[in-house]
């Protein structure tokens, strides 16, 4: 891992704005559930950034511009090459340290955080409590559209970052892998429907993100462990999957991971979306 904080604050981010080797980047993105259950729908944060964002911050559409549009799932990572010629038009290039931050649940940021590392960029940090931490601190904020100049930015992809449903099914056949499943326990359980088949893949620990906040903040590390240790991600000789509806959400718990040493985590990309849509893929409802 890089000697970069993996997770600054607000007064972190304000002493150290003007640095010019700073790249701070807006990543923010919205899921819109309509009314009842039924699989959310995403919507791109531009529009949101250009009103009002932090000073210096560039936009990643991570929706429309940072997700392979042919998969027919949202969000499926780019190929290297072109994920290195987008990151590098908004200035990511070597001896950028970039700070990345979202104006929602922070996911968006980790998301973000995830896939420089992925394509072996490592001078990547997370603002804790993303934008609504900026604004509660009373700092300055800024509209419209800002950008750097371009970089060069060299892919450098670690597979073992990034896992498919063919890596998902040789986990079922081992106990050196464990999988972890970020979304709310109801849908975990089997008791909420969201995605095309209730439940969730065998084998898998229930780690809902959301528990690794304390007021729309990451929670201490000790608090963190303690949430995470039961679940077999810190034993050493075992490898570890997390996923949840499309990749974004497990982010922030391999984010959490990386903090603890785990910085070896994949992430499933497909995650339920997929996997679900498969009817000759194994689920489990608790309880049944």
């Amino acid at each position: 891992m890089s000697s970069i904080p993996a997770l600054v604050d607000t007064d972190w981010l304000a002493e150290h704005a003007a640095d010019p080797n700073l790249l701070i980047v807006d990543a923010t993105t919205f899921l819109n559930r309509p009314a009842g259950d039924g699989a959310r729908v995403a919507e791109s944060g531009r529009s949101t950034y250009e009103q009002a964002h932090i000073p210096g911050a560039v936009f990643a559409d991570l929706l429309l511009e940072f997700a392979d549009q042919e998969s027919g799932r949202y969000f499926t990572v780019l190929p290297s090459e072109a994920f290195a010629r987008r990151a590098g038009a908004l200035g990511i290039g070597e001896g950028t340290h970039v700070v990345v931050y979202d104006q929602g649940e922070d996911m968006w940021a980790t998301r973000l955080w995830w896939n420089l590392r992925l394509e072996g960029f490592d001078e990547v940090s997370v603002l804790d409590g993303g934008f609504a931490a900026w604004q509660e601190a009373d700092l300055p904020v800024a509209a419209g559209v800002e950008t750097t100049p371009a970089a060069t930015f060299t892919a450098r992809r670690r597979p073992e970052l990034l896992a498919d449903q063919a890596a998902v099914l040789t986990a079922l056949e081992t106990d050196d892998v464990q999988l972890i499943n970020a979304l709310d326990p109801d849908i975990f359980d089997g008791a909420k429907q969201v995605y095309a088949r209730r439940g969730h893949i065998p084998g898998s620990a229930n780690v809902f993100c959301r528990d690794l906040k304390v007021d729309d903040r990451a929670g201490s590390m000790d608090a963190v462990r303690q949430r995470l240790t039961p679940t077999g991600a810190l034993d050493e000789d075992r490898s570890v999957v997390t996923y949840c509806g499309g990749g974004i959400a497990a982010t922030y718990v391999a984010f959490h991971l990386a903090q603890l040493g785990r910085d070896d985590v994949a992430v499933y990309d497909g995650s339920m979306t997929e996997w679900a849509a498969d009817d000759s893929l194994p689920l489990e409802i608790t309880g049944d």
